[in-house]
């Protein structure tokens, strides 16, 4: 588990946790694992595909948090809270239909 942070020249790759299985140890998968975090660290990815994913499985967007992501280039890319109604909300209560409107700042979390 890991991730990108940081504004300008403080941006840089954390590494939380990395564990492989012992029966899967001595393949090289840790450090293909660590490879790839270097290299999306070093790029602006969108989530865009995370998002088609979520929107397939029924979520839909509650609100928008604006600016959310940086990258190393100190743009920014928002994030969607996301959130899918469970069967008893027979009414979609716990969901809005504009939640792309429905713009919050990170902090206001």
């Amino acid at each position: 588990m890991g991730k990108a942070e940081g504004r300008g020249k403080d941006w840089h790759g954390h590494v939380t946790a990395i564990t492989v299985a012992p029966e899967y140890r001595r393949l090289g998968l840790a450090d293909g694992m660590m490879n790839l975090l270097e290299e999306v660290s070093e790029k602006m990815s969108s989530n865009s595909v995370a998002i088609g994913m979520y929107k397939k499985f029924g979520y839909c967007v509650y609100r928008c948090v604006a600016g959310y992501y940086s990258s190393a280039d100190n743009s920014e890319e928002d994030a969607f809270d996301m959130r899918k109604p469970l069967p008893r909300d027979v009414n979609r209560e716990s969901v809005t239909g504009s939640g792309e409107q429905n713009i919050i700042k990170p902090e206001q979390l």
